[in-house]
């Protein structure tokens, strides 16, 4: 597979490896970078050039015959240089923050929409707190990398280069010194450079594991209360600070070792002898060894600053690896975006389905049949494969043998985005948004429906009543996963959105399991309407909804022990007498008849 990734802009970015992946970036937006290295190259010669000018102006003071013009001539460039690096600087600065911001936003848009296509098995290997660790700091870190740490190594580079051209043309015997402090100042920074990268890269990753478990924490606050476990909370928290605390310390060591600033000073001070000696023998000019010494001054502001831009540059390709680690990741399913796209008449067809995951088998040769507008129901003990069935008909899994059929198409040969909006699903705990009321029902529409068809909906769902209630009705904020809603009114909720986006299949995953009789039997009337001509796949153990089910599909540990109508089942099928025992033997006390006369089997 092409390591190429394409977002919605249609720009493809190369993911052979780190560096190649921001270059290609860095393409997308030239014209911005090329701005800014115009801009860096003018403004470093012209404060190249202060020196020199400088130097000339005193000359012209100092000599036998002082030249007044002259020296007002070069004043005045002076005051012309000053003023053009100003300008320079603001248009320099202005394309360099656009550059870097315009990289963070598409790393941002490219991750984010990768993170859309991924598949199941992705997320349930990464932590929440990683990927947002990712999506957040390490986007940032890579927009730092840019802004300040590339400006800050090219001005480094440059005012290397201008400084040595300038010293040259005023006499070259005097690069001896700067040439000798640029050979122990590379050896130097390649040394610093090799301790600091695996510092950064391991406090990148430390971030990752602290803001991850600071979000289980957030998550799971009240899982943390009512198990009295803060204190345990609090020292776990703790060890992961504390090791952040000793990678930053590490990295201090790192930083304090910096030995450009001393060799410098050394640098500095064989100038001023090497060009005090040249001037005493009558071949140098005061002017000159002016200029020589500010010349050499400039190396002051690099020799300072390159360990900082190292550590941004550093961290910011140690974020970028993290970031094409999820990039690169091949667990996403083929999209298929040239699949089958047509209206759905809700055929299903399971031909030999088997499923592995990590290499466990968890649906073992499954085959089975529902027709158009059937309702077939999934029974069985906890672990059976029930739910792993209905992830594999949206293809939240692919089957790892056997085809799944819609409509006599296999479901991998279908367009992912048309398949999934033709399946609608209702869980036991059902996922809202921090938005509004009507955007929640609306949400899988694309905003293409009306308030009117939003209400609609609600009413079919029995929910329009206590959405009334709300003081801002549809506008009502639900809070995050809809903490602010009872669960039966998250679940009629999720069945107004099934209803308005019109599924031609329905999955009921345990949907009623959480509420008590009184909401059950509001949400089981909504359901009935949901129902009404469409094919449905019922997960549930409340026998009421298990017997108005076409068909009933026994699985017990991955497999399919019986299939049938509920008397046929209970007739013949031991399993599935054991497990609705409990129901008769209940109900025929109460009456005084007999129990199942079938013995019901130990099921293991």
């Amino acid at each position: 597979m092409a390591l190429e990734f394409s977002t919605a802009r249609k720009h493809v970015f190369n993911q052979t490896n780190v560096w190649r992946w921001l270059l290609s970036h860095i393409a997308r937006f030239k014209l911005f970078f090329l701005l800014y290295l115009t801009g860096s190259l003018l403004w470093q010669a012209l404060a190249s050039a202060i020196p020199r000018v400088s130097g000339l102006a005193i000359d012209s003071i100092l000599q036998r015959t002082p030249s007044l013009s002259t020296f007002t001539w070069l004043v005045l460039a002076l005051l012309v240089i000053v003023l053009l690096r100003g300008g320079i600087s603001i248009g320099s600065n202005y394309s360099l923050e656009r550059f870097s911001n315009s990289i963070e936003r598409e790393v941002r848009d490219e991750l984010y929409l990768s993170l859309l296509g991924k598949g199941q098995a992705f997320f349930n290997r990464h932590q929440v707190g990683d990927l947002m660790a990712r999506a957040t700091d390490d986007t940032t870190q890579i927009n730092e990398m840019f802004a300040p740490g590339l400006d800050i190594l090219l001005n480094t580079l440059l005012n290397f280069v201008w400084p040595m051209i300038f010293i040259a043309f005023i006499n070259p015997v005097l690069l001896l010194t700067p040439i000798v402090f640029m050979i122990l100042f590379i050896l130097a920074i390649v040394y610093y450079n090799q301790q600091l990268a695996p510092v950064s890269s391991q406090m990148r990753t430390q971030n990752g594991l602290l803001t991850a478990e600071a979000t289980e924490a957030v998550a799971g606050f009240e899982i943390i209360e009512i198990t009295g476990q803060k204190d345990q909370a609090s020292r776990r928290f703790a060890e992961l600070v504390r090791s952040f605390r000793d990678l930053f310390v590490r990295q201090g060591r790192v930083q304090a070792a910096y030995l450009p600033p001393l060799l410098l000073s050394f640098a500095i001070a064989g100038a001023f002898i090497h060009g005090l000696y040249l001037v005493t023998h009558g071949a140098l000019a005061v002017g000159d060894l002016i200029a020589y010494l500010g010349l050499v001054g400039l190396l002051r502001a690099p020799t300072a600053d390159i360990g900082f831009s190292l550590l941004l540059l550093q961290g910011g390709l140690a974020s970028g690896r993290r970031i094409l680690d999820v990039l690169r990741d091949q667990t996403g399913l083929d999209e298929n975006l040239q699949g089958h796209k047509e209206r759905l008449q809700g055929e299903l067809v399971f031909e030999h389905v088997s499923f592995e995951y990590e290499g466990t088998p968890i649906v073992k040769d499954i085959s089975f049949t529902v027709k158009p507008g059937q309702t077939l129901a999934l029974v069985g003990p906890t672990g059976s494969g029930k739910t792993t069935i209905t992830r594999l008909i949206n293809r939240i899994y692919d089957v790892s043998s056997g085809r799944i059929l819609l409509d006599g198409v296999d479901v991998q040969n279908w367009n992912l985005d048309t398949l999934r909006s033709q399946i609608g699903i209702i869980e036991q705990d059902v996922l809202l948004f921090s938005r509004s009321i009507a955007d929640n029902i609306a949400f899988g529409t694309g905003g293409t429906v009306s308030q009117q068809q939003i209400e609609e909906a609600a009413q079919a769902a029995q929910a329009h009543g206590f959405i009334s209630a709300f003081k801002d009705g549809y506008q009502t904020l639900v809070g995050e996963r809809g903490v602010t809603l009872s669960g039966g009114q998250r679940q009629r909720l999720a069945i107004a959105r099934a209803l308005l986006t019109d599924p031609r299949i329905l999955i009921l995953d345990d949907s009623t399991s959480a509420v008590d009789s009184v909401t059950e039997e509001e949400i089981q009337r909504a359901i009935r309407r949901v129902l009404s001509q469409r094919t449905t796949i019922l997960i549930t153990h409340r026998l009421s909804q298990i017997r108005r089910a076409d068909s009933i599909l026994l699985l017990d540990q991955g497999q399919v022990v019986d299939q049938g109508t509920h008397e046929e089942l209970l007739m013949r099928c031991p399993l599935y007498q054991h497990i609705f025992a409990p129901y008769y033997r209940l109900h025929r006390a109460q009456a005084g008849e007999q129990v199942l006369t079938t013995p019901a089997p130990d099921v293991q």
